[in-house]
């Protein structure tokens, strides 16, 4: 019965979905119709009613072992512990399919409730906009991507979710990850109302801004945690691999970021509308071209979920009318904002720019990387894998310039260029340097060893902790010198700050890590001891472990610094009982300062018996992480600022740190 309930909760939500992107859409145009536009808010509401049904029908088929529903049947079984039922309803294609459309009802009602203050003809365009992507996709599910498929009889056992995927980390990552990617569907959904009003204004961008902010948080918590959960999770020691499917996160996330400071420049000044359009357009078409890439078969990876090439065509074909049709709208709109003034060089305004366009330009250098290989063999023109050394040699140096403007443009005033406040920074800058010199000598003098760890030359150490410093130190700077003045900034100004600080500390993270890591491949046998950058890891026993639904062999290797026993790491090489895969499970000790990460490999031939080790050493990883945290944190206080609820924008102030209210 749970499993007919859903797919007739689907079936009706499509439906629901439907009136919701026409009626409300058809009573904007027209003031006879206005009564219409009031259908919008229930209509969303009802639609999340439908589409949690379903939820609950695939989450309950999960939890009594319902095999005779196929996406079941393949994603779990008798013994998959309680807590991975949940998660393997999106561990699949029909399954995170399922998910998305939560997430974008989740997101209309979000939109239906706290936008009570805003005229209701554009909040009818709004959820009439995601009623429409919310159709294509329910149209897809049903059509090509039913998760309630039966299947009878029904086989007594299921073949277990993929071991990769039974994991704590993969319970939280997804939903973060897609509440971001659907989240970009709102500021879409706000550009395509602008397009269809004409009203392209201040008002608009400062109604857009806590939207994208909320997107653009839940998108860099979600890759935060899935960098995080394949460090720890494929015995690798690795934070970031440039994994096509990782690139397919990354690219909106760029994009994202553009926006947010494009729609600060059309809030406060009224400029750049036609960019912070097109930024909204690419973002969202970006988030479509991800589930293509993932859902399609094109990609070989981790993360890919599906080979059926009839789905890719789907999303395909879904991606090309959502960005036809918004690139027609913006054509047709387009000559009403021929005539914006150009940002004063030196302004905040044009160091916005400079951020967005930086922003854009490593997008679409991680796109091509991307894409090219995937053109390549299409044509048939052979086999190409660009990885790491492409994207470290095109992506790293846009960077550079994008971390320098971070420094002066929060203090540059709007409209004008003044430079005796910029001159302020250099004296930050000036200690950075020295700070970041010192580290090098310092980080680089006990870690000798780590030349088969290390990516970064010394030179790149010292730029990589100039700038990540300059743009601690300069933004205590700017702190201070506000909170001397009279009036409190807003929770926006605070939430830049925070999030700026989070890049800095991302940054001096990544650099300590590539600076002074240490690794070590080798073999020990029990009571061996080697010595890794002033740590002693010493090998006291290896036994079998018995886990719910595995079998493991784990380590106890102690570690000693000096002649204290830091912590015992008990790494493990698990076999799973269904699919007999196996997958190394590392042991970290973390802390602020500095990661000892373990994971064992297989058992050699020897007598007497021997293990292979992987060992690192990593300084600073846990900084990357940090950073995340404190970006989403910044992203956090700024979307809760008061003043995005306002009906009519203040105007800016024109100098220095007064307007500074970002």
């Amino acid at each position: 019965m749970w499993p007919e309930a859903g797919h007739l909760a689907l079936i009706m939500s499509a439906w629901v979905a439907l009136l919701q992107a026409v009626l409300p859409l058809w009573g904007s145009l027209s003031p006879r119709r206005a009564g219409w536009q009031a259908l919008a808010r229930p209509l969303a509401v009802l639609q999340l009613g439908l589409i949690a049904l379903a939820f609950l029908a695939l989450w309950h088929a999960f939890y009594v072992h319902d095999f005779s529903v196929v996406y079941v049947a393949h994603h779990s079984n008798t013994l998959l512990p309680t807590p991975y039922r949940l998660s393997a309803i999106w561990a699949g294609h029909e399954g995170s399919l399922l998910l998305w459309v939560l997430m974008l009802s989740l997101w209309s009602v979000a939109v239906a409730t706290f936008s009570r203050r805003l005229p209701q003809a554009l909040v009818a365009q709004v959820l009439g906009v995601m009623g429409a992507v919310s159709v294509g996709f329910l149209a897809f599910i049903l059509a090509l991507s039913n998760p309630f498929a039966r299947q009878f009889p029904a086989p007594a056992e299921g073949r277990d979710l993929t071991p990769l995927l039974q994991d704590p980390g993969l319970v939280i990552h997804p939903p973060m990850l897609y509440m971001g990617y659907v989240g970009l569907s709102v500021a879409f959904a706000f550009a395509m109302a602008a397009l269809l009003s004409g009203r392209l204004d201040a008002a608009w961008a400062r109604w857009a801004r806590p939207w994208t902010v909320a997107a653009w948080g839940f998108l860099t918590l979600g890759i935060a945690l899935g960098s995080w959960w394949a460090y720890y999770e494929l015995g690798w020691g690795g934070w970031w691999f440039w994994d096509p499917v990782e690139n397919a996160s990354l690219m909106p996330w760029l994009v994202a970021t553009a926006l947010i400071h494009s729609l600060m420049v059309t809030d406060k000044r009224g400029q750049f509308k036609a960019w912070t359009v097109l930024l909204a357009i690419g973002g969202f078409s970006l988030s479509l071209l991800g589930t293509f890439l993932v859902r399609s078969g094109v990609l070989t990876s981790v993360h890919a979920f599906a080979t059926d090439p009839g789905r890719g065509i789907f999303i395909l074909l879904f991606l090309s009318v959502v960005v036809g049709v918004s690139l027609a709208l913006f054509a047709w709109r387009a000559p009403q904002w021929a005539g914006n003034s150009q940002p004063v060089v030196g302004s905040r305004e044009s160091f916005l720019l400079l951020n967005s366009v930086l922003l854009v330009v490593a997008m679409a250098a991680v796109l091509l990387g991307t894409l090219y290989p995937l053109i390549i063999d299409a044509l048939d023109l052979g086999k190409l894998s660009v990885g790491p050394p492409y994207f470290d040699r095109v992506f790293v140096p846009l960077m550079v310039p994008l971390l320098l403007a971070m420094v002066p443009g929060p203090l540059a005033p709007w409209h004008v260029a003044r430079w005796a406040p910029l001159r302020a920074v250099l004296v930050p800058g000036v200690l950075a340097l020295l700070l970041a010199s010192a580290w090098a000598s310092w980080g680089g003098a006990p870690h000798a060893e780590a030349s088969q760890g290390t990516t970064f030359s010394g030179w790149l150490t010292v730029m990589g902790g100039t700038l990540g410093g300059w743009i601690v130190l300069s933004g205590a700077w700017q702190i201070a010198q506000r909170l001397r003045l009279p009036g409190s900034p807003g929770l926006a100004w605070w939430g830049m700050h925070v999030a700026h600080l989070g890049v800095a500390v991302l940054v001096l993270g990544i650099t300590g890590v590539k600076s002074f890591q240490v690794e070590r491949d080798l073999r020990m046998g029990l009571g061996d001891e080697v010595s890794v950058a002033g740590f002693r890891y010493k090998l006291v026993g290896v036994d079998n472990h018995l886990g719910p639904n595995y079998m493991a062999l784990r380590a106890q290797v102690q570690v000693h610094k000096g002649d204290t026993l830091v912590r015992t790491l008990q790494p493990e090489k698990r076999r799973y009982v269904s699919s007999a895969m196996p997958m190394t499970e590392a042991a970290i000790d973390s802390s602020l300062w500095r990661d000892l990460y373990v994971s064992l490999g297989e058992p050699l031939a020897s007598d007497p018996p021997q293990w292979t080790f992987r060992i690192y050493h990593k300084p600073f990883v846990v900084w990357i992480w940090l950073g995340a945290v404190l970006m989403v944190l910044g992203g956090g206080l700024a979307a809760f600022d008061r003043r995005y609820r306002q009906l009519a924008p203040k105007q800016a102030h024109p100098s220095g740190l007064q307007g500074v209210r970002s």
